[in-house]
């Protein structure tokens, strides 16, 4: 009778076990009602972002290489304030996840292609506002300060340090 029992509680046992790993793999894999991914070259257009334009812009080649006889030669993204992470940013509206990645424009070189760990050079166009791009997302690692213009002149134009170009992760105001 004693092993009787000793089977009926393995028995619940193993079945509480399965119904927990079961129920584990449905919450793993739902997916919200609705998912919409979007690509744009300037954080400002995102609509939960408070801005209306970038001042901050990262190119896709340096500056040797970008800009000829006064004409663009390479794309850029444009930024304003900070931004945790180059890859994008997305947001729950709803029932419905929004993402927007960010991308550089179809200028020319590099056109529509990731931004994230892609850049090379940056332009400051901003008149009152410092920046720090980082290796990594969220504020962490190596870090270059870039100065903003004074009223007068034009944007500051740099090539990314040998560890920031083409690893390049996130903004932030400096």
């Amino acid at each position: 009778m004693r092993s009787m029992k000793n089977v009926s509680a393995r028995a619940k046992v193993r079945a509480a076990v399965t119904a927990l790993g079961v129920s584990i793999g449905l919450i793993a894999t739902a997916t919200p009602a609705h998912a919409v991914t979007y690509t744009t070259t300037d954080n400002c257009n995102v609509p939960w972002i408070n801005c209306s334009y970038g001042d901050l812009w990262l190119l896709y080649n340096s500056k040797a290489l970008a800009v000829k006889d006064g004409k663009y030669l390479t794309s850029w993204s444009s930024f304003y304030g900070n931004v945790n992470d180059y890859w994008g940013t997305s947001q729950y509206q709803g029932s419905t996840l929004t993402t927007y990645r960010y991308v550089f424009n179809g200028n020319g070189n590099g056109s529509w292609q990731y931004m994230k760990n892609n850049a090379a050079s940056v332009r400051n166009c901003s008149d009152v506002d410092n920046y720090r791009v980082y290796y990594n997302s969220g504020y962490l690692g190596h870090s270059q300060y870039f100065g903003h213009t004074t009223a007068w002149a034009s944007c500051t134009f740099v090539d990314l340090d040998s560890t920031l170009k083409n690893n390049n992760a996130s903004q932030h105001f400096a």
